[in-house]
């Protein structure tokens, strides 16, 4: 097993960032994983806002294949939505501090 500090070396790279110099909606997603598997769970929310909401949405994901759940799809659609805003004003928030 890798272990976590090293992990950084096998992280795929933002094709974005490489190609257009600047970060994606999604860039700091697997930096995330990486803090929460360390247990840096404030870390991880800081690199990526939805991180948390992304892995209840998956979460709810699976326990709806397994369970069925009344209103299941208003929830993931909510879920889905919420996620989506999240990332758009961390995205935001994200370019804004680029510029200035």
């Amino acid at each position: 097993m890798i272990p976590l500090s090293q992990m950084e070396n096998y992280m795929l790279p933002c094709l974005n960032r490489q190609v257009f110099g600047i970060d994606c909606p999604g860039c700091g997603i697997q930096r995330s994983i990486s803090f929460i598997l360390e247990g840096d769970f404030i870390a991880a929310f800081k690199m990526f806002p939805a991180i948390y909401t992304i892995l209840l949405l998956i979460a709810f994901l699976g326990f709806s294949l397994v369970f069925e759940v009344k209103n299941g799809f208003k929830i993931k659609l909510y879920l889905l939505y919420l996620n989506a805003g999240i990332m758009i004003i961390s995205y935001i928030f994200k370019m804004l501090q680029i510029i200035y």
